[in-house]
């Protein structure tokens, strides 16, 4: 059995200002969208994915699933993200080299310091 990962489903009340935000934020491209459906790429024949789709519950309590993103200058990125409307969360994570920071909608996501030689 072969199984290719296609894309992670994250639920959302707006999927397209959700969706366009991940978008904005990872530089990626908007494959599909409908009224209850937003799916980004890294490139339109790239994948996986990150499909967000309409759900009526908003987000109670700490994510299930969440991203982590290695990039090259750790402060920067934060506060790109952070002025891109991210926020920084404390999850329980106590001193780390990461930081924790949730999307628009409260979905929790990392930005990892350095990689270890």
């Amino acid at each position: 059995m072969t199984l290719e990962w296609e894309q992670v489903i994250v639920h959302s009340v707006d999927p397209a200002a959700l969706g366009q935000w991940w978008a904005d934020a990872l530089g990626w491209v908007v494959v599909h969208t409908s009224d209850d459906e937003f799916e980004i790429r890294p490139a339109p024949d790239r994948m996986p994915g990150l499909d967000f789709v309409r759900t009526d519950e908003i987000k109670k309590s700490k994510s299930r699933l969440h991203l982590d993103f290695r990039p090259e200058d750790q402060a920067a990125e934060v506060a790109r993200l952070v002025a891109h409307g991210a926020r920084r969360v404390d999850i329980g994570q106590g001193e780390q080299s990461w930081v924790v920071l949730a999307d628009p909608e409260g979905n929790e996501f990392c930005i990892l310091g350095q990689r270890s030689q």
